[in-house]
């Protein structure tokens, strides 16, 4: 045998070679087949292969076929020849089937694998009103096969990357050829391909590796199980990464307000829509700052509150021998654990762990007088407002977020939140996220980019592609109620 290519009549040395390079693992398989009146040997990997295409699909086939050196050998099956012998052992880790001839100096490639497709059901990370009720699922070929289904184009374009030196790990990026640009395709590869592990699991491997500022709390990278928001940022001139094993789709470059922006806003009246994002925004600043304004006010500056309101939380706290930054820093630390208990426990006993625990805590915790009724409303408020960002990576930010916030209006009052908010607004806007600014459009500012941001204007206004994603084509519509009303 010569390096590394089968040779002819050495199919035992060729053998050899690959259960060498699989270090002579026990489930794979070798089955001895006459082809031709030739020796055949039918190497898989049994815990790769679907049983029903080795038996119907290859070794019927190979039964009732006497012409050995045609490439029409098999019609049912995705097949190629080889000579290599790597990439048969690496194809036999995929879960293909290699067929060896006695004699042959090329190999069949075979096309077995065995798939565990669920349905493609609607994500429950991502609640859907008003649109298509299906999500992605860890088959990546589905996946694809989802977006494609949005988006009918010759533009659509796919290209495959295997990462992680072990994992072999599977990753597509899908861009439109005509709108994406071609700087930040290049830059998604080469982030891609420079990843060097031997471990890349998706899909939180895969956004760290890429990812601009990874000390950063917000996330730079958007992800979606929702096939109708991936091709909308794809229209959009947005690269969408994919990857085998995960129903997450990552959408990059993104801007700080696309995280607030849902498909469902698309799918219903512009005006609702509109009501419901400025309330998404409005939530934001709720999430974090309202229990840092209710520390600075009751530890600084009660004497801005109305007379009847500051006797009601006088009254409420004469009881509580704690500082309004340890009732607040208690009860959100037990809001967190009741969280992450519900999450963690089976579904039924986590909804029962989630209601009965905060119901039978909180009341408990203000009969003790560790914390006042006051400081329950302030964190119940500020529970439910971090619960109204469509992402949950985004969730999770503004939820941390409020923990140093606090304690800057715990030492300097309004001073603190002031300082504590300019810190914020200077880090979002010196953010980028694959060369496009995070903060886009505000810093830098573009008026016209500004019809999709805090409201959604008609869609029939909505003639140009944002700025951020510097897409090759910037307009994406003709005014298209140009037709008059029949009187």
């Amino acid at each position: 045998m010569t390096g590394h290519n089968a040779a002819p009549f050495e199919l035992n040395k060729n053998i050899s070679f690959i259960e060498q390079a699989l270090f002579y693992t026990d489930d794979l398989k070798k089955q001895a087949i006459s082809v031709d009146g030739k020796v055949g040997i039918l190497l898989y990997i049994d815990s790769l292969v679907d049983q029903e295409i080795i038996q119907t699909h290859i070794l019927a086939t190979l039964y009732k076929k006497t012409d050995s050196g045609s490439h029409q050998m098999f019609t049912t099956l995705n097949s190629q020849k080889d000579t290599d012998l790597r990439n048969a052992a690496d194809s036999l880790i995929e879960g293909y089937s290699i067929l060896m001839v006695d004699g042959a100096e090329e190999f069949y490639i075979l096309s077995s694998e065995k798939t565990y497709a669920r349905s493609t059901d609607e994500p429950e990370n991502e609640g859907i009103i008003r649109g298509p009720h299906n999500g992605f699922i860890e088959q990546l070929s589905v996946n694809l096969n989802l977006i494609r289904k949005q988006i009918i184009s010759t533009s659509l374009i796919v290209r495959y990357f295997y990462v992680g030196s072990k994992t072999r790990t599977k990753v597509a990026i899908m861009y439109m050829q005509d709108l994406a640009n071609p700087e930040l395709v290049e830059e998604v590869e080469k982030r891609i391909q420079a990843i060097s592990s031997d471990l890349v699991l998706p899909p939180g491997f895969i956004q760290e590796f890429t990812e601009d500022n990874p000390f950063s709390l917000f996330p730079q990278q958007l992800s979606t199980e929702r096939p109708d928001r991936v091709a909308a940022n794809l229209m959009e001139g947005r690269v969408t990464i994919l990857v085998e094993g995960s129903p997450t789709a990552l959408i990059v470059p993104v801007s700080f307000f696309a995280f607030y922006q849902s498909p469902d806003d698309y799918n219903g009246r512009w005006i609702i829509s509109s009501f419901l994002r400025m309330i998404r925004m409005m939530s934001f600043l709720i999430a974090f700052t309202l229990p840092a304004v209710y520390i600075a006010t009751i530890a600084f500056h009660s004497a801005i509150l109305p007379l009847e309101l500051a006797h009601t939380i006088k009254k409420s706290l004469e009881n509580v021998p704690f500082p309004a930054i340890v009732e607040a820093m208690l009860l959100e630390v037990i809001f967190e654990v009741l969280r992450e208990a519900g999450i963690r426990l089976p579904s039924r006993v986590g909804q029962t762990i989630g209601i009965v625990g905060g119901l039978v805590i909180g009341d408990a915790i203000v009969r003790a007088g560790l914390v006042s009724y006051t400081m329950i409303i302030v964190v119940s408020l500020t529970a439910i407002s971090s619960f109204l960002v469509p992402s949950h990576e985004m969730s999770s930010a503004v939820r941390i977020l409020r923990f140093p916030m606090m304690i800057a209006a715990a030492l300097f009052g309004y001073i603190g939140i002031a300082f504590g908010m300019l810190i914020l607004l200077i880090h979002l806007c010196k953010l980028e996220t694959f060369g496009s600014p995070y903060f886009a459009p505000l810093a830098p500012f573009r008026l016209g980019d500004m019809k999709d941001v805090f409201i959604r204007f008609p869609i029939w206004t909505l003639q140009q592609r944002p700025h951020d994603s510097r897409p090759q084509k910037m307009k994406q519509q003709n005014y298209s109620r140009s037709w008059k009303r029949r009187e």
